[in-house]
């Protein structure tokens, strides 16, 4: 029978740590991007990255906020490469300056890391007139990967290393609107649910790593790709919650939901 925090096959369990996790692991000579790294589990995913010796770029929208978790990285890991980019996933011309910008400065990329995401907000558009929730989390993303898989193809081949593109989806893929992606639909406002509006979006990350993964493997490229739902985790993800609920839940979040340090990517 399983158990809540009991350990697998692989030693770990739903309550070990990224820390615990990679331990021993040497990321050396790599460069990652990690989308969202200004706060929850992108500061901690940037902060152990860090650690174990990766070139992080915190691509973030908030400049100011991720030079603050910048420093805050450096003082607790001495040596810590890291870089602020600055990076709007709602604005489809902000992804592209970000990657016109990355790919001028020369660097590779070895893992791109897409974890940013708003969740359950009331119907809003991006600048681009796209439902914001949508546009955010999956189209974003899905830009800045097509944007930067020649810099990542390049990267692979020259170090002969593997690369790897993380969509940081979420169970709530499964709760979509019943008909799954609206696409006909997306800017519907009077059938707009917050939260099946997030689980489509999710459901577009899970798609489009499995289609990506198709993809380089018929180009016999080296680099994976993979989503994944990190578990229910403490973060201010929730905070479009009905005041009620964010009550309820914070009442028995420390029993049930991941503290921050237990992702794992």
């Amino acid at each position: 029978m399983w158990f809540f925090g009991s350990k697998g096959a692989s030693g770990f369990s739903s309550r070990s740590t990224a820390e615990e996790v990679t331990h021993g692991v040497d990321g050396t000579g790599l460069t990652a991007i990690v989308t969202g790294a200004s706060s929850g589990i992108g500061v901690e995913t940037a902060r152990v990255l860090s650690l174990r010796g990766v070139h992080v770029v915190m691509a973030v929208r908030n400049t100011d906020s991720g030079a603050k978790v910048k420093e805050d990285i450096v003082k607790q890991v001495p040596g810590a490469k890291l870089d602020v980019m600055e990076l709007d996933l709602s604005s489809m011309q902000s992804v592209r300056k970000f990657a016109s910008e990355y790919k001028s400065t020369g660097l590779p990329l070895n893992l791109l890391i897409n974890n940013a995401g708003i969740m359950a907000c009331p119907f809003m558009l991006s600048k681009d007139n796209i439902e914001l929730q949508f546009a955010t989390n999956h189209l974003g993303h899905f830009l800045l990967t097509k944007l930067l898989l020649d810099t990542m193809k390049s990267t692979s081949r020259e170090s002969k290393r593997e690369g790897r593109i993380v969509n940081l989806s979420s169970e709530a893929h499964r709760f979509s609107y019943p008909e799954g992606v609206r696409f006909d639909k997306i800017n519907d406002k009077s059938s707009y649910s917050s939260m099946r509006a997030y689980g489509q979006s999710k459901l577009c990350n899970v798609l489009h790593a499995n289609e990506l993964t198709k993809q380089l493997k018929e180009d016999g490229v080296n680099i994976t790709a993979n989503s994944l739902h990190p578990g229910a985790i403490m973060t201010n993800l929730g905070r479009y919650f009905n005041p009620y609920l964010a009550v309820a839940v914070g009442a028995v979040a420390k029993y049930i939901l991941k503290s921050v340090p237990q992702v794992c990517f």
